[in-house]
């Protein structure tokens, strides 16, 4: 949220917008005569099913009108299988009371949901959620931010990283439906008591245990709590990240023995404190290590490439993705993670303040990116936004990765304040349909009700709630109930569904398939699409680790796998229409390019 620097010149934003809406371009629009018409609807729209499905939640900030810096940033929530019976579960994390005066959490704490989805008669799945928290042991002990994901002791069991303002926690899950708190056995100053964002399992090392990167954002304290101003007006509002001394992120090597030990200045990460707010895993240069992207709100993003698991060297500046194509540094947030533009290699898209444009990099392969957000169409849609979650997902089956988007403001609006509402931040959802090749369409209007709705976005989880292949969507509000968005996409699709696993019964974090042949029938997307088995990216989320592909072909499917150790193999004969596990050792085995 980057406030420092935020009047343009009426010269430079009408050149903006006529390059965001077709005027002059770089290079050529991307996408060829097989491309979908900008016009085009999609065929997914999406009902918000949270209520008739149990899970209700409505966050609460601990507001108490003195607009302190924490209360606005809202709280994350995600998707986990914490008892592994085939269906995704739920944690939503919860914020506290800020100083004297606020309004606690009825509960207090974050709630874990377990989904007793019932099955159907076409077998999908009816999701019914029930708030276990008590029973589970998890306590949530600050004021919640984030959550991470992962098997961090290889028992099968995924696990449960809580990021807070506050003291951080770790809980390991026993498998009976109970979590214990480890934060303290686990070491390594997990429990440092900074203002800790995002946070990242990753098997840095390919040692075959889970590492975890931990981003913090800035030093403030209610003992350091200072009044901020608008610009404009002079009214009181909210404090931006400069306000603030920005913070030092921390990495944590996996000792394999249950606890982990601080590697950050070892391992090259200390060079400089950093105002964090989005973290991902992906392997931007093809070498099969995974690379850390950290999105550093107001400040240059960090891109830290792994020098073959003994130690990272931060390449944001030569990579292209520090800074926007204009070299100013952006109010940075959330990230998407994936293949954008259908070339089987990993791209960003990260989420800004308004009056800045979300930017979408596009990797030319080994991990040098180039800033194509004017000629992508999404430039303009996001200029009048204010926007932290972002999540890749192919709503309509297509083949190629869309992107939905969580807004919410970070400075009061005028209007809102006016009419006496008390968090006056409020905007709507956002739904782009990717056109083909990294080209993309708003079509938030034709995407249902929730996309008009205005409300303070914050989280955007991508699952598969109901199993029946295509991406559902959690997302998260600032002071308000959470929304389970289904999408009910119209027509049919073949679709195929992966879970990949260890040896152990472990998501196998940074795992990549392919799914390579034909434009998948009745849709314009990718020959090749690559998918990474990732919990983390989006805004203080947790994601499906399951992947989902459209099909290439009639019949059955054939994917290769690139696990995270480097080896490689094939998995043929795949039915479509399911989900399918498979585990790392029982495919045929590739060699050569």
């Amino acid at each position: 949220m980057q406030f420092a620097g935020l009047l343009v010149t009426g010269l430079l934003l009408t050149s903006l917008l006529s390059s965001a809406c077709g005027g002059p371009k770089a290079s050529p629009v991307p996408g060829g005569s097989d491309a979908r018409s900008v016009d085009e609807a999609p065929q997914a729209r999406f009902t918000d099913i949270a209520a008739e499905s149990g899970l209700r939640f409505t966050h609460a900030n601990g507001m108490t009108g003195r607009r302190s810096f924490v209360e606005m940033m809202g709280s994350g929530g995600g998707w986990l299988d914490y008892d592994n019976d085939g269906d995704l579960d739920a944690y939503l994390v919860q914020g506290a009371p800020v100083g004297e005066g606020a309004t606690p959490a009825v509960p207090p704490g974050g709630r874990l949901f377990r989904n007793d989805a019932e099955r159907q008669a076409d077998g999908s799945l009816a999701p019914h959620f029930s708030d276990v928290t008590e029973a589970s042991g998890i306590r949530s002990l600050a004021y919640g931010m984030g959550l991470a994901t992962g098997d961090y002791d290889n028992d099968g069991w995924t696990d449960l990283y809580l990021t807070h303002w506050g003291a951080n926690q770790l809980y390991r899950n026993r498998g009976d439906g109970s979590f214990e708190e480890v934060t303290a056995q686990a070491g390594a100053g997990l429990d440092d008591g900074r203002w800790s964002t995002a946070a990242s399992f990753v098997d840095y090392d390919r040692d075959g245990w889970l590492d975890l990167l931990v981003v913090n954002y800035v030093d403030y304290r209610l003992e350091n709590d200072h009044p901020c101003f608008a610009a404009t007006t002079g009214r009181p509002d909210y404090c931006g990240p400069a306000s603030y001394k920005p913070a030092a992120d921390r990495l944590f090597h996996n000792r394999a023995d249950g606890s982990f030990e601080e590697v950050t200045l070892p391992m090259g990460l200390g060079a400089r404190d950093a105002s964090g707010l989005g973290s991902a895993v992906l392997d931007v240069n093809g070498d099969g290590y995974p690379d850390l992207f950290v999105a550093n709100d107001a400040m240059e993003n960090d891109l830290w490439v792994n020098l073959a698991g003994e130690g990272f060297e931060n390449q944001g500046p030569m990579s292209g993705t520090a800074l926007n194509r204009q070299g100013v540094a952006e109010a940075n947030m959330g990230i998407a993670a994936a293949d954008l533009d259908g070339d089987a290699d990993e791209d960003l898209f990260v989420t800004h303040l308004k009056g800045e444009t979300n930017t979408l990099y596009l990797n030319g392969g080994q991990g040098l990116f180039e800033d194509r957000t004017r000629d992508s169409g999404l430039g303009a849609p996001s200029l009048p936004m204010t926007a932290f979650g972002a999540g890749a997902m192919d709503h309509d089956l297509d083949g190629d990765l869309d992107l939905l988007v969580a807004n919410g403001e970070v400075r009061v609006i005028d209007e809102q304040d006016a009419a006496g509402d008390p968090l006056p931040l409020r905007q709507s959802l956002q739904l782009f349909t990717n056109l083909g090749e990294g080209r993309f369409a708003d079509h938030s209007r034709e995407a249902g009700p929730a996309f008009q709705d205005l409300d303070i976005g914050r989280a955007v989880a991508v699952g598969d709630v109901d199993n029946d292949g295509d991406p559902d969507a959690l997302v998260t509000f600032n002071n308000g109930p959470a929304r389970l968005l289904r999408n009910d996409r119209s027509g049919a699709a073949c679709w195929l569904g992966l879970r990949l696993l260890g040896a152990g019964g472990r998501d196998m974090l940074g795992a990549q398939a392919r799914l390579t042949g034909d434009q998948p029938a009745g849709g314009d997307g990718a020959s090749t699409q690559l998918r990474r088995v990732q919990t983390d990216a989006s805004y203080l989320s947790a994601q499906d680790p399951r992947l989902i592909f459209a099909c290439v072909a009639e019949g059955p499917q054939s994917v290769e796998v690139l696990w995270p150790d480097g080896r490689r193999e094939g998995f043929a004969d795949l039915p479509p229409g399911r989900y399918h596990t498979l585990t790392q050792g029982q495919g045929q085995a590739v060699t050569g390019p």
